[in-house]
């Protein structure tokens, strides 16, 4: 089995090596990932300007190795198109530092590298730690192997896309572990504006993004709420974000829209 392992946190990257080195115990492991931090990108894909490719020494001895000058999405792209083309088996992105849970997934680098193979149709994983020093990487490396274990013998589905998240504690201090459904987290977002001088007499204004403290629900059956009581979460993703519940609420619009196209009135 051959597996690519890609992040959003950057080519050297911790919890990257530590699960590549786990998953050598059972494939043959490639690294392609972005050449520094690319976190919140989301599935952003370069598409107006050249990426520079470099094969760079790996951390770990034995894996195939690149940097990539582009987004996590870029990285799984290059990889698959390119790169490794018709040889990788399963994609696992992370290990994350930071958790992604509910809304998160939407910007998550993470698990925008995990989306982009399974729109290519490979099962793909994304595994995150809450927290951002002092990682504690033993359970989410031994979470990751045991799932592409899975996958290799058959005991998962060929098109799957998971988003792991781990409270970051030692393996013995785990509850237990919950398949889960996206909660609900957003942020208190602050813009911040400085200004940097620009030819001899005058200045230019620039503005910064600031993520605020996150809010959130404990709701039952959520990733939060599992990762709260230090279970490991576990949540099937999917690429329809269709929303269904929406469908017979907006069917006044629909009569009246087709009634007003179909009178000309627009036109």
């Amino acid at each position: 089995m051959n597996i690519l392992v890609t992040n959003d946190d950057g080519i050297a990257a911790p919890g990257m090596w530590a699960l590549a080195e786990e998953l050598q115990k059972i494939a043959e492991v490639f690294v392609v990932a972005p050449d520094r931090e690319q976190s919140g990108v989301g599935t952003s894909v370069t598409l107006h300007q050249p990426l520079r490719v470099t094969p760079v020494r790996p951390a770990v001895p034995g894996i195939e190795t690149y940097a990539v000058e582009g987004t996590p999405a870029d990285s799984v792209i290059i990889a698959l198109k390119m790169l490794l083309k018709d040889k990788i088996d399963l994609v696992i992105a992370g290990i994350n530092e930071g958790s992604n849970l509910g809304n998160d997934v939407i910007i998550s680098g993470t698990v925008g590298a995990a989306f982009q193979a399974y729109f290519y149709g490979l099962p793909a994983i994304a595994i995150s730690i809450g927290a951002f020093h002092d990682l504690h990487f033993e359970a989410a490396t031994r979470i990751g192997l045991l799932l592409a274990q899975q996958y290799a013998d058959g005991k998962l589905p060929r098109r799957i896309l998971l988003n792991v998240n781990l409270p970051n504690v030692p393996p013995d201090q785990l509850t237990g572990v919950e398949i889960t459904q996206l909660g609900e987290r957003s942020y208190t977002d602050a813009v911040k504006r400085g200004s940097v001088k620009a030819g001899h007499d005058g200045k230019r204004d620039y503005y910064w993004i600031v993520h605020g403290e996150p809010q959130w629900k404990e709701d039952k059956g959520t990733d939060i709420r599992a990762i709260m009581q230090k279970k490991i979460s576990i949540t099937p993703l999917h690429n329809d974000l269709t929303s269904q519940e929406q469908f017979e609420s907006l069917e006044g619009l629909r009569s009246l829209l087709s009634k007003e196209l179909g009178s000309g009135s627009l036109s």
